[in-house]
């Protein structure tokens, strides 16, 4: 099973590792984009930091993130996993699963990121911000530039197994899973349903979609099970307690969509 994940958008500060090396990094088939990226990158935030702080999307109050990318070249690293906080980082809570379930999460998570394109969750890297959704100058829209380089990495890495998307739309844009792997793809939507005058309405809700996901991925990764297929994903899911609706069918054109109904945190 290959579970790809969205970055967040704040990321932990510090670090004690070695200044960056691409060749650390999983997929090393991504490195020449990472470096011109994180080449362009670097130079835009040196230069010109109105500039810079405009390209990003940034506010006044967060002048300093362009300070933190000017000096990515010589800064700290530290795993992947630590660097990514946030309400699904927060639920899965890397740092508490055993060592069975550390060693699969090792093996089967992939963070999507607007500067490296995905990383393995044991990959060393700094603190940095650049947004899947930024348009560089010269790179051009990330969600875009990243289509080839990770459609020539993504398919072997997933191999013949599951693929659990948990990605957000933007990072969902950066490789779309086609032919064979991509009716091995499940997506997890997750629905709050609250009655209201005796009637179920159901919406999405960031904060339940995110901390959901997070507790489920959790959940997946305690329990040891390998799922090979959508539907034994959503039969192994109910058997985590989860309410699962949608077809378990694995789909002649395309990924399976599964929802996830919840009605409280």
């Amino acid at each position: 099973m290959l579970v790809l994940l969205p970055p967040s958008e704040g990321k932990a500060e510090g670090g004690q590792g070695r200044p960056l090396d691409l060749d650390s990094l999983s997929l090393p088939g991504l490195n020449p984009a990472r470096e011109a990226v994180l080449d362009e990158l670097v130079t835009l935030c040196r230069a010109d930091e109105e500039k810079a702080r405009e390209v990003l999307g940034l506010s006044q109050g967060l002048r300093g993130e362009v300070t933190k990318n000017a000096g990515l070249r010589e800064a700290p690293t530290r795993p992947a996993g630590q660097i990514y906080t946030g309400v699904l980082y927060d639920a899965l809570d890397l740092a508490s699963l055993g060592p069975a379930a550390r060693r699969r999460a090792a093996r089967q998570l992939l963070v999507f990121s607007g500067l490296w394109g995905a990383v393995g969750i044991e990959d060393p890297i700094p603190s940095y911000r650049l947004s899947g959704g930024v348009k560089l100058p010269g790179a051009g829209p990330l969600g875009r530039y990243w289509r080839g380089p990770l459609e020539s990495v993504l398919p072997e890495a997933a191999g013949d197994g599951l693929v659990l998307d948990l990605r957000s739309s933007a990072y969902a844009a950066m490789w779309k899973p086609k032919g064979a792997t991509a009716r091995r793809t499940a997506t997890v939507r997750v629905l709050q349903s609250k009655v209201v005058d005796g009637v179920e309405k159901r919406s999405v809700v960031s904060h339940f979609n995110k901390a959901t996901k997070g507790r489920l991925l959790r959940a997946l990764l305690e329990s040891g099970a390998e799922p090979a297929t959508p539907g034994e994903l959503a039969a192994t899911l109910r058997e985590l307690g989860y309410v699962v609706e949608g077809d378990d069918a694995e789909s002649a054109k395309g990924p399976t969509a599964l929802d996830v109904v919840v009605t409280e945190l």
